[in-house]
């Protein structure tokens, strides 16, 4: 162990591949040996979590932008994955239109979903739309300098307004969303295969995401997202344009949300209001603050012990989790603000301070011989 320890700090390279190699080999090969399909599923959704997460945690923890509506574009992702696989399924059963639509009594297929029956322009609005709409979104809120509280509370309320319209639409499924998908892509999703492949499909989504997001940090800009945070005036002072830094940030976390979601969808079986209003944008800010928002791993490893939680805990206290959970961020916020992933630094701290104590002051020899003297007499 010692010689493994000194080879890595000898190549500080080989620790990053060292981890992605760890990781790798749990998700891929130990995983699907321990885990039930079941759990295996539900670990493959808490993975769709852990890469919105990766996002807000750029956005948030280097950038310093509360983005308390993330729902929007996780639900834009999703959305379109549940139309294009609705379509799809339609065109198998030889109908023109999905099954639900034949229940609500609509006969003829609305406009906005004859696109997405095409795999690739389903594939590209995917990528495309969420990061689109963050950069339209960015630019009017970044460039009129606003932030802070008034930030969040527009993206929060973004979040609402797009899970009230998609209620009332009845040609997106309303209130109870799009389910029932039959395949993915071509593959039974009630096939254990093709659903362990979907786990798969995630978790090397998340690792790729891992890697961007590790890249990103290192490079020039998220030395200036991290300036941009601290000191913005600084930063604009000296020729930087602050506004399109955060826009970067922004757009990169909606592209990554995007794609949770569209992987969300066939993993669950199920996309609704629901998933994607103001409560599941503020549960992915609650994983990525207990797991430490400025590192690397903490909103990954917060996200997926949250959402672990939740499932646990939730079924065993069903009226108390959701007081867990609020308090734990209380505590987070209030006492530990670097997240559980700061613990360590903190202790480490703490006994490298104790170990650097400078020894008792010695009393001088004269002091000593005088005071001999005294009780001598």
């Amino acid at each position: 162990m010692t010689a493994l320890t000194e080879r890595l700090r000898e190549y500080p390279r080989l620790t990053p591949l060292l981890g992605f190699g760890v990781a790798a080999i749990l998700l891929f090969a130990v995983a699907p040996a321990v885990l039930s399909d079941f759990r295996l599923n539900l670990l493959a959704k808490f993975l769709c979590f852990a890469i919105v997460a990766a996002g807000i945690g750029l956005a948030w923890g280097r950038g310093g932008m509360l983005t308390l509506g993330q729902g929007v574009f996780f639900g834009i992702g999703a959305y379109i994955m549940a139309m294009h696989m609705q379509l799809a399924d339609a065109a198998r059963l030889g109908n023109d239109v999905p099954e639900f639509m034949e229940i609500s009594g609509i006969s003829e297929l609305p406009g906005f979903w004859q696109p997405f029956s095409s795999a690739p322009v389903a594939i590209l609005g995917i990528l495309v739309l969420p990061a689109l709409v963050a950069a339209v979104l960015g630019y009017g809120v970044f460039k009129r300098r606003v932030r802070g509280a008034y930030f969040a509370i527009l993206s929060q309320a973004l979040a609402a307004a797009l899970a009230i319209l998609l209620t009332g639409q009845q040609a997106i499924g309303g209130f109870t969303g799009l389910s029932d998908f039959r395949s993915f892509f071509g593959f039974r999703l009630s096939d254990p295969a093709n659903r362990q492949m979907l786990f798969f499909i995630a978790a090397g989504t998340l690792l790729v995401v891992v890697a961007l997001i590790r890249q990103l940090n290192r490079s020039r800009y998220g030395e200036l997202l991290v300036a941009v945070r601290d000191a913005e005036e600084r930063v604009r002072f000296l020729g930087y344009d602050p506004a399109n830094i955060k826009i970067v940030a922004y757009v990169v976390a909606a592209f990554l949300a995007g794609i949770a979601g569209a992987l969300f969808t066939p993993i669950v079986g199920i996309i609704s209001p629901a998933d994607i209003g103001v409560i599941p944008s503020i549960a992915f800010l609650i994983g990525v603050a207990i797991g430490g928002r400025t590192t690397l791993l903490g909103p990954i490893l917060g996200a997926i012990g949250v959402a672990w939680a939740q499932t646990s805990l939730s079924e065993q206290f069903p009226s108390g989790w959701t007081y867990m959970q609020g308090i734990l961020f209380i505590v987070v916020v209030g006492f530990i603000p670097a997240g559980l992933a700061g613990l360590w630094p903190m202790f480490k701290g703490w006994l490298d301070s104790r170990k650097k104590l400078p020894p008792a002051p010695e009393e001088p020899a004269a002091a000593v011989v005088t005071e001999e003297k005294v009780q001598a007499r």
